[in-house]
């Protein structure tokens, strides 16, 4: 899968193996519950004998609240994943620059604060390939990373991932080897088997490059 490839740049899609059907299914089954314990909640507040200075009633009302919302913060993340993720994260590869731009988008548990997307930007001479075999609810078999390293030396200072799991490792093999060439400035097939995004890749929120780094990353460095 490449997105673009030319003299100067490559970029290769990357997308998250996420069953997204599944975040609505969470939608729809957590919607129920969630209106049935502020329903409960309210209607309390109604009802003959409540007395909201008594332990108990109190307790209870709290505990209705509490439950909403938390069921409420299990749906809000579900339609968050569902609609707002960006499902391609990119990387691009300056083969003029020697330097490789991973954009990422930092998915977190907590649905009421920001989930941030940023742009790292690593020395291509400092990255070396690494293939494993994950065993992952959405994700299983062969993974691609890429092992950012110490500049000269092998120490290991942080990990992303290349391409997805595969069933078998020999066209993870195939990529980076790719990759390498491409960046040694050796002939590369630029005709790619799968051009363009993957397959079944439906666009939720587009992501965007900054300006800067996206003119830096498709640009030659000046004479």
């Amino acid at each position: 899968q490449v997105t673009e490839i030319n003299k100067v740049w490559m970029e290769i899609p990357r997308y998250e193996n996420i069953m997204w059907g599944g975040a609505w299914v969470g939608v729809i089954s957590t919607l129920i519950p969630t209106f049935i314990a502020f329903y409960m909640a309210i209607n309390l507040l109604f009802l003959p004998g409540f007395n909201c200075t008594d332990i108990y009633d109190l307790f209870f009302f709290l505990t209705l609240l509490t439950g909403g919302g938390l069921i409420l913060s299990i749906c809000f993340l579900n339609v968050r994943v569902a609609l707002f993720v960006p499902r391609d994260q990119p990387i691009r590869f300056n083969r003029k620059r020697q330097k490789v731009y991973l954009f990422d988008y930092q998915r977190k548990w907590n649905p009421w604060v920001t989930w941030p997307a940023t742009v790292k930007v690593f020395d291509w001479a400092d990255i070396h390939g690494e293939i494993s075999y994950e065993v992952d609810r959405y994700d299983q078999g062969f993974r691609l990373y890429c092992a950012v390293c110490k500049p000269g030396t092998t120490e290991v200072i942080e990990r992303f991932i290349l391409s997805r799991a595969l069933s078998h490792p020999e066209p993870q093999r195939r990529l980076w080897s790719h990759c390498c060439q491409y960046m040694q400035h050796k002939p590369v097939v630029m005709e790619p088997l799968h051009p363009g995004r993957p397959a079944g890749w439906k666009p939720r929120k587009s992501m965007h490059w900054p300006q800067e780094i996206d003119r830096e990353s498709t640009t030659a460095p000046e004479a």
